[in-house]
């Protein structure tokens, strides 16, 4: 599962916006693909594995179990902050943000909204990415920089319609 999902990713970012041979490309994607998919089945090893033995020790399987064995697992696994465990995270982050604010009005904790609130979070969501790309640029995580400076810098300089099509950063030989 790991290289069905990192190996596009990893080809697409690695092409569009590293430098080097081909070989190092190659390499650097085989690397990342590779980096996922252990990560992913250390991760499901372990937490398939303390959930195993929390439900032994204990005769049944509890809510929390799942929550220990994944904080286990994350801190094991997940603890080393790469650039593909930190896209795993902020993934992860992002998808939790929504569950938990779903559950929340789900148990009613918060009131069911009147109008969908899903505008206003894409609004302050761009609001505050872009405000932090203009003014604490090295902040953001390198892959969401080089992506913004590809459609915010780059973009203000023109040469042909490759610019469009391929990428629009001429090698520094030209």
């Amino acid at each position: 599962y790991g290289a069905k999902i990192r190996a596009p990713h990893a080809l697409v970012m690695t092409f569009l916006f590293r430098s080097g041979s081909l070989r190092e490309k190659l390499k650097s994607i085989a690397q990342a693909t590779y980096t996922h998919s252990r990560n992913l089945a250390y991760f499901v090893f372990t937490y398939k594995g303390l959930m195993a033995l929390q439900s032994w020790l204990q005769g049944k399987k509890i809510p929390f179990h799942s929550f220990l064995a994944a904080c286990i697992g994350g801190w094991l696994v997940f603890g080393e902050n790469n650039p593909v465990n930190s896209q795993i995270v902020m993934y992860l982050l992002s998808r939790i943000l929504f569950g938990l604010s779903r559950l929340a009005v789900e148990k009613g904790y918060v009131p069911q909204p009147k109008q969908d609130p899903f505008p206003l979070v894409a609004a302050l969501v761009w609001g505050t990415v872009l405000w932090l790309f203009e003014y604490h640029r090295q902040t953001l995580q390198p892959s969401l920089q080089a992506s913004m400076t590809y459609l915010y810098d780059d973009s203000n300089v023109w040469h042909d319609i490759s610019d469009f099509l391929i990428y629009n950063k001429k090698p520094a030989s030209e």
